[in-house]
Order: C-alpha cells, then sequence, then structure tokens
C-alpha cells in the first residue's frame, strides 16, 4: 500500500499528456490535472454526485465528476469562450440537466477511465492480462465516437461502498490556478488487486537489480597527459634535420580534460612504461 503513491504520479503524468492531445484538449484546454491520491471511503466523504461505472474485461471501473467542471467544461467546448483557454464559472442551480450535458458525463468518462485502464495494464505484464483486457494503444472515446466501440460500456452506478478505494483527481483552472473541481474513480476488487499485482512487479524488479554504485564510480571521463612542452623560434622549427636532438626537462606533467588543465603529475617509470602519480589540483 506505502507504493500507491507511486502509481498516483504515474497516473498523474498520464492524464497530464492525454489532456494535451488535440482531441481532449478541446474538452480540457481550460483544466490543468493538480494532485491525484489514493483515498479511502470511510461513509463522510463519499461524493454525493452520480456515479458512472464502465465495464470491460480487466474490471469495473466507476467514475464520479463534479457537476460544476462538467458545465465547465459543456461551456469551454461549445461556447465562445472555449478559444479563451480559461473556464468560466457556472452556476450549478440556474442550469438544467440536459441530455447533452448526460452524454458529455459519459464521453468525458470513458476516456478518462481509458486513460486509467491503460496505466494498470502498462504496469502489468502480458500473463497477468484477463484476455481482450488490452486495449489498443492510444484509443480514446471522443464525442463523435461511440461509446461501445472501446469495450467500455458505461451505465448508472450506485456510490462506493465504505471502505472502497477511490482515486480522487483535483482539476486547476490553467490561467488562475485555482482548485476548480474534482473527479473521483473507484476500483473494484480485481482492479486494484491489478494496481497492486504492478506495483510489486516494479518492486521486485528493483530488489533484484544491482545497485548502481557511486557516481564516482560510475562516471567514466578520458584524460590527456602532456608531459612536456618547449617553445622554439620558428627558424629554429624550418632548420631541423632528422637526428636532430631537442633538449627537454621532464618536470611535472599535465593532466588535461578537453582543453582544462585539472591536475599536475609527477612522472614515473613502471615496467618500461611511463606513468602518472602523485596528482595535485592545478592552481
Amino acid at each position: 500500500m506505502h507504493l500507491l503513491p507511486i502509481f498516483a504520479a504515474q497516473l498523474r503524468d498520464d492524464l497530464i499528456q492525454s489532456m494535451r492531445l488535440n482531441m481532449h484538449r478541446r474538452y480540457w484546454g481550460g483544466f490543468q490535472v493538480g494532485d491525484v491520491q489514493f483515498s479511502r471511503i470511510d461513509g463522510s466523504n463519499t461524493p454525493n454526485n452520480r456515479w458512472l461505472s464502465f465495464a470491460a474485461p480487466a474490471g469495473q471501473i466507476a467514475f464520479s465528476l463534479e457537476r460544476k467542471v462538467l458545465l465547465s467544461v459543456l461551456n469551454y467546448r461549445y461556447s465562445s469562450g472555449a478559444k479563451s483557454d480559461s473556464v468560466a464559472e457556472v452556476d450549478e442551480a440556474t442550469v438544467r440537466v440536459t441530455a447533452t450535458e448526460e452524454r458529455l458525463a459519459v464521453v468525458l468518462g470513458q476516456q478518462l477511465a481509458g486513460i486509467l485502464a491503460g496505466r494498470i495494464e502498462a504496469n502489468l505484464p502480458e500473463a497477468n492480462l484477463a484476455p481482450g483486457a488490452r486495449l489498443p494503444s492510444g484509443e480514446s472515446a471522443t464525442a463523435e465516437e461511440p461509446v461501445e466501440d472501446y469495450g467500455f460500456k458505461p451505465t448508472t452506478g450506485a456510490q462506493p461502498a465504505k471502505g472502497a478505494w477511490v482515486i480522487v483527481v483535483s482539476l486547476a483552472g490553467v490561467t488562475s490556478g485555482v482548485t476548480a473541481g474534482r473527479f473521483w474513480f473507484a476500483l473494484d476488487k480485481q482492479l486494484m488487486a491489478s494496481v497492486l499485482r504492478g506495483l510489486l512487479r516494479d518492486r521486485d524488479g528493483a530488489k533484484k537489480r544491482k545497485p548502481a554504485g557511486p557516481l564516482a564510480q560510475r562516471l567514466h571521463l578520458g584524460i590527456t597527459g602532456r608531459l612536456a612542452s618547449k617553445e622554439v623560434m620558428l627558424g629554429s622549427l624550418y632548420d631541423l634535420q632528422v637526428g636532430d636532438i631537442i633538449p627537454i626537462s621532464l618536470h611535472r606533467a599535465d593532466v588535461l580534460l578537453e582543453d582544462s588543465r585539472l591536475f599536475t603529475a609527477a612522472v614515473t617509470e613502471h615496467k618500461g612504461k611511463l606513468c602518472l602519480t602523485s596528482f595535485e589540483d592545478a592552481e
């Protein structure tokens, strides 16, 4: 259970990425995803909104969206304000429930439930998936596409029972940054078990991987040792003949990383090879 925040963070990234797609931005362009957290229903925190239930081979996902968010999405999608990347507040008491609003709730629920199901499936190995549970990559619903084509059959669902796990997603306005509303997912026991199996696989995989070790032991750099340098006149350079000797004095060598002088080092001989030792920081 202590790994559930990892799944919540993964789901948050998925929601952010999906809402930026053109097909979803026309609904969610005025919102940005805030916190995503797991919670348990204790009787006092059950949302009193309408719940939809989406049935799929992998399990049952219940979904609920605050009506003020739904009305804001409806207003953003179909009014002139849809071009301004802002969410206008709507007085719920003055707006009657319409068939368009109910259809939009189903479409948005299917989109978001598909994102959640995709994240659960992505964490599971193929062997743990129910037959036909894997949705095609990138599959999602739009207002012009029938809901039944995506494996989720929406029905009006009852509120989650006490003790059920829910995922609470907070939404904020893009321009204001102020929390504008929330929506909820409720997972059945089968899907919740799949979430935990996916997290268990990540934990076991981390145990099997060897520690990476300190950065100093993993970072490989190529360095160059400059043993000596000597300045000569250009005329003397042209006068050199094969066999001539250029006298030099071998003192401490410079150790370079590309063109940067990092250290000086003493030059020694070991088994017929020149070696650098006694490194000191270059001033």
